[in-house]
């Protein structure tokens, strides 16, 4: 008998009201409607929160110093003064017609802000998604593989106990620990800014970091259930070659959890992102941010959740095709929550 990889038999075309039907359309409508949804719940939830900000952007824009009639002047500047549903009505319209508002404090377009920093948060983001990629799913399959029928004890308790410190270990306080680390104390890297390269070494590590030791713990734990199945001890009984063994006939029969998984914290990193943009000075949309919330610029925080709101929505869905095509047995199953 000959080792092979368990796949997934494609689903044929399904018939409904004798018509047959394409699995991939039923798959991409569930997921466009769901979508849809969160873009919905996306433009409330960016609207409401604002409003729960304390403080007047109003009285912050006039000063202190500022005269009840003044600062009267500058709510009717804002449109403030105008009732919630009204000033809601405003938002939706803006938006619909591709407009993200203009901050209360620079008067620049939302969409500019955010078109100068985007690049640099998603310049982030992608380099530390790409590291815990890199990182995580060889750790995790290389010492599933080194402690498999209990073997090695003690690397299995370490790997446990690292990961777990680690991986729940905020992405700020990390930051800040490799700022004294290795800016600081050895004098090896930046500790803020953006003028070169080695910049980018500690706050990709930094967003990286929890998420590579949550997802191998997974990458482990899954390798481990591949591990004990009848077509891999098939597969070891043949003696083939280690990178044949794990990386044709294991690495295959765990991604799809992997990805399931992973997915969620990959979009969770995104705001990970946005708060070591702040521990290391870094260009990108978090100190705009802070700046805006300090301010009370409800635009500019308004505009920056929603379009990472909106990246955050699409990786999903990306990651649901590539689940699809991986196996194609989620085409019909239920969508993931």
């Amino acid at each position: 008998m000959t080792a092979a990889v368990q796949e997934a038999p494609a689903p044929g075309p399904v018939k409904a009201g004798g018509r047959v039907r394409n699995p991939w359309i039923g798959f991409l409508l569930r997921r466009l409607a769901g979508l849809a949804g969160v873009l919905v719940a996306l433009v409330a939830v960016t609207f409401l929160m604002v409003q729960l900000i304390p403080g007047d952007p109003a009285r912050a824009l006039a000063g202190t110093d500022a005269t009840g009639a003044q600062v009267a002047r500058f709510r009717h500047e804002l449109g403030l003064d105008r009732p919630l549903p009204a000033q809601f009505g405003s938002y939706v319209s803006g938006l619909l017609h591709g407009d993200l508002g203009t901050s209360f404090q620079t008067r620049e377009p939302v969409a500019d802000v955010i078109a100068g920093r985007l690049p640099f948060t998603a310049e982030l983001a992608l380099l530390a998604i790409l590291l815990v990629l890199a990182v995580a799913v060889p750790l995790g399959m290389a010492v599933a593989v080194a402690t498999r029928g209990g073997r090695r004890r003690r690397l299995d308790a370490a790997f446990t106990f690292a990961t777990g410190l680690l991986g729940a270990t905020p992405e700020y306080v990390l930051g800040t620990l490799l700022v004294l680390v290795f800016a600081i104390t050895l004098r090896l890297l930046p500790a803020a800014g953006a003028s070169s390269l080695s910049a980018l070494v500690l706050p990709v590590v930094a967003v990286a970091l929890p998420s590579t030791c949550v997802l191998a713990r997974i990458v482990r734990r899954e390798t481990a259930v591949v591990l004990n199945q009848d077509y891999m001890r098939t597969a070891r009984g043949r003696r083939l070659p280690p990178l044949a063994l794990y990386a044709r006939h294991a690495l295959p029969n765990l991604l799809t959890s992997t990805l399931t998984m992973g997915g969620l914290m990959l979009t969770a990193m995104l705001g990970g992102t946005i708060i070591v943009e702040s521990v290391f000075a870094w260009p990108g949309l978090g100190g705009r941010v802070v700046q805006a919330i300090t301010n009370r610029d409800y635009p500019v925080i308004q505009g920056t959740v929603l379009v990472l709101g909106i990246l955050a929505a699409l990786l999903n869905l990306l990651i649901d095709v590539l689940l699809g095509l991986l196996d194609p047995r989620t085409l019909t199953a239920r969508s993931r929550s």
